[in-house]
This record gives structure tokens, sequence and C-alpha cells, in this order.
């Protein structure tokens, strides 16, 4: 058996997506799973933002035509009252205003075949032992065949996709548990159970009860998901004392509506535990190696994020991969900005997980009293502003700021928001004002941020990583990649040329059609660095207003 150009550790839906996108630019890609497919996974519910990595994929049609239930938002029992309330996706996004409800055994097998049909060499019963190194490069790996047989198989590069497993970051001692999250999940699947009375039968129900959370998830083959998240020490010792099914019924007990849709139901799968909680590795790319999915990192299932990074995370590390192999002078500036670019999803998620946790006031208990603290701590990944830079300017809806009505978040966090919006409104003002009087453009100088900086650097193309250039700020850490215009622009962004200057600088020399079309954009491209900070301040001498 030849050797392969790429090895991909894992099936799921994050070794799925990297090797489909991968096999898509030419490379010949080996992919080994552990078990034989379909097999059991949790993490049935999906987001709206996966739909257009599934379109990319090519294998829309086929979950369209699996059957899975629609998903047109959630409903909770969580803030201020035990009331449920619920939200949806068309209130946020117009373009896809529903995700799915998906059978995970299904759903990754699609995505599994999917590969295949790529031109993937799928190797199923296949599992890793060992991922080998040569210093700090990976050259391939050690592993055993459905037989039992150990092989050795090299490669140009290693997808680690392993999941929870994560081979590479247990080996090189990566990951770094997050002391926001210590809970563990006890859940299974029941026959019977009652849905949401309509229009919400297919949405999710997130309640929240004394000891932590429930999730209800409806699914198109007539059973109900339901687990429960609990504090990791309180649920392994009840796990212990009772049994992990015992337990399990008397978290059912414990939570009212959940209880209510399962009067009649019985359990006729599992239960399963899930003990290894939310976590971020140290590094996710290196020499001849990346991490995607589950084996970069986990966190909290509140928001459903797991399988959207994990997608997400496929296609970027194919782009990773593609670059480092092809521009070998590009991998560590691409592998820097694939980090930066992971890291900057997974904190969203987190903070809006930490933000929620926080601001629950349904129910009193331990569980509750540990997690409503919202403060900083030595693991987060983005500074807590970049959370509140996220919501600010948005309306109050969506999950992202439904919380600031429906809970009870910290009133320090809570007035950030409101502050942080009011600067956005000021200065979009006071762009509109000094953008559009002649004499205050002619006099007004344009006066960047302290620490703005335009870079050359790796930006996300169409399948992998091309050299391009980012302005980046405090508030913008991870860069903001520029067309060619906008770089020229802020290149002329001195403190010194006024708000003409630099509009004039910019068009010197084009013909006046072209000029004046782009000297239009600039405008507006100057009001957006403005209220984003990029530019600090427009500099208006005095005598201008006279």
């Amino acid at each position: 058996m030849s050797e392969p150009d790429i090895l991909v550790i894992g099936g799921g839906p994050g070794g799925s997506t990297a090797a489909t996108m991968l096999a898509r630019q030419g490379f010949s890609v080996r992919l080994l799973e552990r078990e034989r497919f379909p097999r059991e996974h949790i993490g049935e519910s999906l987001l709206p933002a996966s739909l257009p990595i599934l379109e990319l994929l090519g294998v829309m049609p086929e979950v369209e035509a699996a059957g899975f239930l629609p998903k047109f938002g959630a409903t909770m029992v969580w803030g201020k009252d035990t009331t449920p309330w619920s939200w949806y996706f068309r209130e946020t996004n117009r373009t896809h205003q529903s995700a799915f409800q998906v059978w995970r055994p299904t759903f990754d097998h699609l995505l599994l075949k999917n590969a295949a049909k790529h031109g993937v060499e799928v190797l199923e019963e296949h599992r890793v032992l060992e991922v080998l190194f040569d210093g700090d490069r990976a050259t391939g790996v050690r592993y055993s065949d459905s037989d039992g047989a150990q092989h050795t198989v090299h490669a140009k590069f290693i997808v680690d996709a392993s999941g929870q497993a994560g081979l590479i970051g247990r080996m090189r001692r990566l990951r770094m548990p997050d002391a926001s999250f210590q809970n563990l999940a006890v859940y299974g699947y029941f026959e019977g159970a009652e849905p949401l009375p309509e229009p919400d039968a297919t949405n999710i129900l997130i309640e929240s009860y004394e000891n932590g959370w429930f999730w209800n998830i409806p699914l198109h083959t007539g059973v109900m998901s339901a687990g429960a998240v609990v504090d990791h020490t309180a649920g392994q010792e009840g796990i212990r004392a009772l049994g992990a099914e015992a337990y399990l019924m008397a978290q059912i007990e414990a939570a009212y509506r959940t209880k209510q849709m399962h009067a009649n139901s019985k359990l006729v799968s599992g239960p399963f535990v899930l003990r290894d909680w939310s976590y971020l590795s140290q590094e996710v790319a290196g020499d001849g190696w990346v991490l995607a999915g589950d084996a970069a990192c986990f966190i909290d299932p509140l928001f459903s994020s797991g399988v959207h990074l994990a997608l997400t995370a496929g296609v970027m590390a194919s782009a990773f991969v593609t670059s480092a192999i092809r521009m070998p002078e590009m991998r560590e500036a691409a592998g820097r900005v694939y980090q930066q670019l992971y890291y900057q999803q997974y904190g969203h998620f987190r903070e809006m997980a930490k933000l929620f946790y926080s601001s629950n006031l349904s129910t009193d208990s331990y569980f509750w009293e540990a997690r409503r603290i919202l403060g900083d701590d030595p693991n987060m990944t983005t500074p807590r502003e970049s959370f509140i830079r996220a919501v600010a300017g948005q309306p109050p809806q969506g999950y992202e700021r439904v919380v600031l009505e429906r809970g009870h978040a910290p009133l320090a966090f809570v007035n950030e928001v409101r502050e942080m919006e009011q600067q956005r409104i000021d200065r979009a003002a006071i762009a509109k004002q000094t953008l559009s009087d002649p004499s205050l453009v002619g006099a007004a100088i344009l006066v960047p941020a302290a620490d703005m900086k335009v870079e050359r650097q790796p930006v996300l193309g169409d399948g992998e990583f091309e050299w391009g250039v980012v302005v980046t700020t405090a508030a913008r850490p991870e860069g903001v990649p520029l067309s060619a215009a906008a770089a020229k622009l802020l290149t002329l962004i001195d403190g010194e040329r006024t708000v003409a200057g630099v509009v004039s600088a910019l068009v010197e020399g084009m013909p006046p059609e072209r000029a004046s079309g782009l000297a239009q954009a600039a405008f507006g491209v100057l009001q957006v660095l403005y209220v984003d900070g990029v530019i600090d301040r427009f500099e208006v001498p005095s005598a201008a207003y006279s």
C-alpha cells in the first residue's frame, strides 16, 4: 500500500471535513477511523452557521434527504424565572433561518461517505496507536487494522481529529483544562417523550434546575436525546452511589419540565457518561501536524457549538495543511493565524456560556452559586472585553444578547456593554458629521490608534492561506484582513494628513471616473475604521469651527 500525502486520524465531522477539503486540493488522503460507522455519538443539535460548510462540502442534499427534524431555535427555562421562553434563528440569520436536529450516527456517516466520494481512502476499524515524531516534526502513525495487525505509515502531514482522545494533545501535553466548566454529562435516548407544544415542537429544550441543566432534543427517529449537565464532583459521587441509570432518572425527577416530558418515556439506549470536560490546547498546529475538532478543544455544550467548531476547524485545517505543503515558508505564520482564528471562535462560545451560567437566577443551589461569578481567570483565551465588543451595537436578540433581558447579568457587565454601545453610537455620529462637512474634511487630521499596526500575514483564502495585509489593534488582536485599497488607505493615515489629504493621496494619478468611485468608498471605510477605534480621532483645529 503506497503512502499518502496526508493522514487524517478520526472520521467525525472535523476529520471527514478536513479530508474532503484536502482531497479537493489534489492530495492523496488516507483517513483512519477506529470504529465502524454508523456509531453512537452525542451532539445532535446543529447551528445555522454550519449549513454553509455542509453546502461547501457538497453534502447538503444528502443531509436534507435524511429526514432530520428542522430546528428553528431553542426553548429555555433559564434566567430570572421558571417560565419557558424561546428564541429563533430567524431573528439573527436571514439566510439560514433553521438548522437540523441530527441523528449523529447517520449524520457523521453521511460526512464520512462524502469524504470517500471525493477520493479519500477511508479505513474503518483502524485504530491509531501512536503518532510518530522526528524531533518536533510529525512524520507518520503506528496503527492496528481490523484484524489486530500493526502497521506504520508515513505522510507529509497528520491531521489529528481523534476527538476527546486527543492523541497528539495528550502525547505532547498540550491540553489545558478550563476551570470555568468543571462539569460532566450523563445522558440517554428515550422513546415516548412528549415534545414541546407548537410552534416549538422541534426546538431543543434547555432547562436549568437545582443540580445543573438538562437538554432535551427531539430526533426524527422518534426518540428524545436527554442529558443532565452537573458538577463533575457531585456527578461522579452520585453515579458511584446509584449507578448511571438511576442517577440519570433521579435528575429527570428533579427537573420539573423535563420530568413532565418524560412522564411516559422509556430509556432505550444508554445511559452514557462524558467526563473529560472543557479544555483548550496550548498549540493547535505545528511542523507536520494540526489539531481539529474535539482533539483541539471542547466547550460546555450549552450552545451546541461542538459540531460547528469541528466543521469550521476541518475547513481551516485543510487550508493550513495545503499552504504548509505548497509554501513551506508560510507554515509557521499560517499556523499562528490558524490558532488565532480557532481561539477566536472558541473564545466567543466560551464567553457566551460563562455569561449564561453567571446570569441564571431560576434556581438557587451550590451548582449555580459556584458559576455565577463572571470575572477574569487565567485560562481565558480572549479578553472579556472581546465578548462585550461582539455584542455591542447589536439589537437585543439571539442568544448573544437575550441573556441581558432574560437573565440577571452582573451589573458591571451590563454597564460595560451599554457604555461600549454608547461609545459606538457617539463615534458614528462624530464620523458622519466630520466626513459630510467639506470644511471639516479639509481640516480634520486623521490620528491613528497608538497601537494600530498594518502587517503582512497569512489570511484565509479559497481553500488555502495566502499572504495578505491585516490591521491589528488592542481591540482586534486577531487582525482584520484588508483589501489592497484599504491597506494603502491606512498607510496614509500618519497623524499629519487631513481627511482630504489622505483621500487625495489614495486616488492620485487615477482616471477621474475611477478616482471618484474610490474616494466615495474611502469615506465609508474611514467611518468604519473610526467607529472600530482603528482611527483614534479626528483632530480638528478650533479655527475650523469659526
